[in-house]
């Protein structure tokens, strides 16, 4: 511990006598500077007179002048400062002073406020009450008011039905009811009450008054007309029945607006018998009060014949009751056109009672299908049916009737939940039940139409061609569907069937691979290239445009198939479609099956060329007329199969199978030839001059009756033949100047119209490179060495 507090002691002893060292060296080095000043200053004075007395005196005298000014200076700054601060220091007492008397005098107002505040708080809460008291008041004199006003109302629409004033008390009515609506944000609820019942009960009194009169008028007028045969005309008073029809309708149609209203408070107190349906739609308007009326008896017909313990009422039947609405409607156009709309129109309705009947009819269809289609969906077959029949009502429905597009018909039944799933599960059932049959069918793998040259350009087989008229019949089904985002579940099912019919090919087609001519390989290379071009046109139609832009927006990933976001854009822009990844697919199976066709014919050729492979070009003599040359007899093996190969094809493929086909077959001759007849062998004039009719006399020819220019799709064979057919003389020329050009690469000064490029181009070679011209040249046994 001692030695511990030692060494801080030490520490700070050194310190201090290190600062006093510091401060004395300062110190000296301060007076040091002072002395040279001094000197300095001598110097300058002086000069050579430093000893001189008489200087030195008037130095001094100087200084103490200096000195004496310095003093007055300071004494006179010292005396002015005291009156400045003394000034500053009686402004700011004064403000002090100020600030106090406004306090003061604000606690004084503040003080007398709230003392009048006091005084008059008294006056105001009796003001308040007096304020309240009035208003209630006047809300009382108004809800007195309002009940009275609802009484002479009442009472004016008794007076006008005592003097069968209907159209008079309809109006009173209707004023009911524009008071009604005015009552919904008053919070009166027993009022509005009262004024409901009141409207109720003289809105149904007038209206039983009418409904009796215009089913009466509608009696005499035949209504409803059930059947196409009968007769809508009227009795001997027929201008009476229809000035009194016009007369009734009018009314029912002013009354439409309380009815409304009442309908909107109640569905069970109006007319429309829709009630609810399997999925919640939004509420339609209600119908046309004179339309609601004639559908009564239709109604009971329909209830009658379909809603109960009659034969008609068969769930394996949906086609009586669609059928019945259709022809109620069909029958009914005439009548409604002739004797309801004119009356409408003139009363000033936007509506149609044509569309009006058909909207009450297909309510009623509406809860049948609702009804029946929850028991058939453990049947099958009963489900197939009712859709079916669901799908042809509503197309008739829209197209016949002209059923208005914004109108919901019966579709939306089919897209609940439970029964859209049910119709998926089915299409995919029946679709593979479907492609097994038509798969293992007698005829799967002959066109139906290959006897007719025009209708068989796609060669497509029977199982292919039925199985695309499937999926479109399954696109013709949903296609009508209301909901974007189910109609991607169907387009879905169709393209999970699309892959699940490329597989079963490729099952087949590794079957068949080991003969790739046969009838059944090149069928199923037909089917797979009919799939696609179908497809890529369907890519481009305007339906499946819309509903790939649903699914993008909808973000369906069961049919995007999971893309990533530059893919997603893609599909956005309409750059690709929703078949891409089929495609690809089918593509990749095509290619194959190409391939593999290629090789398999390629091996066949390869076999039969092995002779001319091995020919003696050298031993060959020269002719110099080529029309006596013959076709060299180790070739005629393999022209043969190409030739007979190239006709079979031509009839098993459609035409773009067969152009691709070809045109392999072309390419890989070519290099065959090229590689293994002409590089591998030794050539004079005569074998040269063979070689190039054997190909131009003959083989080109063989593909000539597919193209107007085969010899294009021979370039390495025909350049070779150019080169190797050269006279001796330009021969010569072209290796001299070759080896020029290889001794000289590089060099840019010696480019130009002399470059070997220009000289091959203007000779016809233009795929051959020089160094392979070179070749070709050294392969001339004529051509001396250089």
């Amino acid at each position: 511990m001692a030695a511990s507090t030692a060494e801080p002691q030490d520490a700070t002893m050194e310190e201090g006598s290190t600062n006093t060292v510091q401060d004395s060296r300062c110190f000296s080095e301060a007076s040091e500077d002072r002395a040279e000043h001094g000197l300095d200053l001598l110097e300058t004075e002086f000069g050579s007179e430093l000893r001189s007395a008489q200087r030195v005196g008037e130095l001094l005298e100087r200084f103490s002048e200096e000195q004496s000014e310095l003093e007055e200076q300071v004494l006179t700054v010292c005396s002015s400062v005291p009156p400045k601060v003394s000034a500053s220091l009686s402004a700011a007492e004064e403000v002090r002073c100020s600030l106090l008397e406004l306090l003061q005098r604000e606690q004084h107002v503040s003080s007398t406020l709230q003392e009048h505040l006091q005084g008059t708080k008294l006056w105001m809460d009796g003001v308040e009450d007096t304020f309240t008291q009035v208003d209630f008041m006047e809300k009382c004199l108004k809800y007195l008011k309002c009940l009275h006003h609802i009484g002479e109302l009442s009472a004016t629409v008794q007076q006008c039905l005592m003097v069968n004033s209907v159209g008079d008390a309809i109006r009173e009515v209707r004023n009911m009811a524009t008071l009604d609506c005015g009552l919904n944000q008053s919070g009166c609820s027993h009022l509005q009450d009262f004024l409901r019942k009141t409207l109720c009960f003289w809105h149904n009194i007038i209206k039983d008054q009418l409904k009796s009169d215009f089913e009466n008028l509608l009696t005499q007028l035949r209504w409803p007309i059930v059947s196409p045969c009968q007769s809508s005309a009227v009795t001997s008073n027929s201008q009476d029945v229809c000035s009194r029809l016009e007369e009734v309708v009018t009314q029912l149609h002013a009354l439409q607006t309380s009815d409304n209203l009442i309908s909107q408070r109640d569905p069970n107190l109006s007319f429309d018998p829709v009630s609810s349906l399997a999925t919640p739609q939004l509420q339609d308007p209600p119908l046309c009060l004179p339309v609601q009326i004639m559908l009564l008896p239709l109604r009971k017909r329909f209830r009658y014949h379909f809603c109960g313990n009659r034969q008609t009422n068969s769930l394996s039947k949906p086609e009586w009751y669609l059928t019945q609405v259709l022809i109620w409607m069909g029958n009914s156009s005439d009548f409604l056109n002739e004797k309801i709309q004119p009356i409408l129109d003139q009363a000033g309705a936007p509506i149609s009672a044509r569309v009006e009947l058909c909207r009450g009819l297909v309510s009623l269809v509406q809860e049948k299908v609702a009804s029946d289609a929850p028991r058939m969906l453990y049947d099958d077959a009963l489900f197939c049916h009712l859709v079916e029949e669901v799908l042809q009502f509503e197309k008739e429905l829209r197209s016949k009737h002209s059923y208005p597009a914004v109108l919901p018909g019966l579709l939306h039944i089919l897209l609940e939940e439970t029964v859209l799933q049910k119709w998926l599960s089915v299409e995919k059932k029946m679709a593979v039940e479907k492609m097994d049959a038509m798969l293992s069918a007698e005829g799967a793998w002959t066109s139906q139409y290959k006897d007719i040259s025009d209708m068989d350009e796609l060669k497509a087989p029977d199982c292919a061609e039925t199985f695309m008229t499937l999926l479109q019949v399954i696109t013709e089904r949903y296609q009508a569907l209301p909901s974007p985002s189910a109609q991607l579940k169907f387009l879905e099912l169709q393209m999970e069937l699309v892959d699940d019919f490329r597989i079963r090919l490729t099952q087949v087609m590794k079957e068949e691979s080991r003969f790739p001519l046969g009838l059944r390989y090149c069928a199923i290379l037909n089917a797979v290239n009919y799939i696609s071009t179908i497809l890529r046109d369907w890519g481009d139609n305007v339906f499946f445009l819309q509903l790939q832009q649903a699914a993008v927006s909808l973000g369906e990933q069961e049919v995007l198939g999971g893309l990533e976001m530059m893919e997603v854009g893609r599909l956005a822009s309409l750059e690709g479609s929703l078949f891409d990844g089929l495609l690809s697919l089918l593509d990749r199976l095509k290619g194959d099956m190409l391939g593999r066709l290629l090789d398999f014919l390629m091996r066949d050729i390869v076999e039969k060329a092995r002779a001319y492979c091995h020919e003696r070009w050298l031993s060959v003599p020269s002719q110099q007329d080529q029309s006596t040359m013959s076709l060299s007899s180790s070739a005629c093996p393999m022209m043969l199969c190409v030739r007979d190969r190239l006709l079979n094809l031509h009839q098993a493929l459609s035409l773009p199978l067969f152009q691709l086909t070809w045109q392999g077959l072309a390419d890989r001759l070519d290099n065959f030839i090229y590689r293994d007849v002409i590089l591998s062998n030794h050539f004079s004039d005569g074998g040269a001059a063979q070689l190039q009719f054997d190909m131009s006399r003959n083989l080109f020819p063989l593909f000539g009756h597919y193209c107007r220019r085969p010899e294009n799709f021979f370039k390495h064979v025909k350049e070779a033949c150019i080169i190797l057919c050269l006279n001796v003389g330009s021969a010569i020329l072209l290796k001299n100047l070759l080896k020029r050009s290889v001794q000289q690469t590089g060099d840019p000064e010696r480019a130009g119209d002399s470059s070997p490029e220009s000289a091959l181009n203007e000779m016809g070679v233009y795929c051959l490179a020089p160094c392979d011209v070179l070749i070709l040249l050294n392969l001339r046994a004529s051509l001396p060495e250089i």
